[in-house]
């Protein structure tokens, strides 16, 4: 992969939490996508975890903000349980972005899960509100905010949201077509990017911004965006037949036209242990000790959430 010279490079610290001991029926195992949150001198980390049936619920985890990662909480029950029967989201919920509103509440965005026979599964975008820092969030709709459309059929889902000078802005994966891996057929989708006034009312399709290069790349994954320095800075999750997952970096003035860094400025898969065949969905915090990614390795969460320290290259 070709190296252009990212100005830093990522510390991997290892893994800081994972299903380990007796726990509730509802969080059995994995512990994915996280989604991390500063609140004061704790992060919050929401995340998805999977019962006995692999059906996901959010809850979260809090952490020491003081670069020891020590964990301070664990969510007794999910923060938002699966849709009724028939909906969108009634075989999973896994959040995507959390982003504080202008009125201080707390806004979810998430992916719903449902399955059908023909495809390994759906993924549409919905919606939830908190007024207490994360600890509980209401649907704001139990239809998706990122509804099924003609030119995005399967998935309108993997969505980081957030608010840039007044507009509510989203990166997320989109794809109408299946792809053979594995032996299954499963969604292929680009990673697309579009607007909205309110941050629910979203158009029927977004502008495609990168394609996954074929035959080996089949999807982008949850990313992460910022605006800093006058450029768009993207770390996206790159489904990969040769990585499984792994976390690229990129640069736009527009944050629509992406230059690839590739893996330089993203993580790759360590040569051994529990992040050795992926490594995904990166979020990304400031604290008083410094950037951090938290980041799914083996599994999808089978092996927990790790994290990696930037440092200057």
């Amino acid at each position: 992969m070709p190296r252009l010279g990212a100005p830093f490079r990522w510390e991997k610290l290892g893994p800081v939490f994972a299903l380990e001991g007796a726990r509730p029926d509802w969080m059995r195992s994995h512990a994915y996508l996280p989604t991390a949150l500063v609140l004061g001198d704790a992060i919050r980390v929401f995340m998805a975890f999977r019962d006995e049936h692999n059906v996901g619920r959010m809850g979260w985890v809090d952490f020491s903000a003081d670069g020891q990662f020590e964990v301070l909480g664990i969510s007794e029950r999910p923060c938002l349980d699966v849709g009724r029967p028939g909906a969108f989201d009634d075989n999973g919920v896994s959040p995507t972005a959390v982003v504080r509103d202008e009125d201080g509440a707390l806004r979810c965005y998430y992916a719903g899960w449902q399955l059908t026979p023909r495809a390994r599964y759906l993924l549409f975008t919905g919606a939830a509100a908190s007024t207490d820092d994360g600890l509980s969030f209401t649907r704001l709709s139990e239809t998706p905010v990122f509804e099924r459309s003609s030119d995005e059929l399967i998935v309108r889902s993997g969505a980081f949201v957030a608010r840039d000078r007044g507009v509510w802005k989203a990166w997320y994966a989109a794809g109408s077509d299946l792809v053979q891996v594995g032996g299954q057929a499963t969604p292929t989708y680009d990673l697309a990017y579009m607007e909205s006034a309110d941050g629910l009312l979203w158009p029927p399709a977004g502008q495609k911004t990168l394609r996954p290069k074929a035959p080996d790349e089949f999807g982008f994954g949850r990313s992460f965006v910022e605006a800093r320095d006058g450029l768009y800075h993207l770390w996206y999750s790159l489904r990969s037949r040769t990585y499984g997952y792994y976390i690229g970096y990129g640069v736009s003035a527009d944050g629509q036209s992406w230059t690839r860094y590739e893996a330089d400025g993203g993580l790759m898969p360590s040569p051994s242990g529990w992040d050795s065949e992926m490594v995904g969905f990166p979020s990304i915090v400031d604290t008083p000790a410094g950037r951090f990614m938290f980041y799914n390795g083996n599994g999808y969460g089978a092996t927990g959430v790790g994290v990696a320290r930037m440092e200057e290259a």
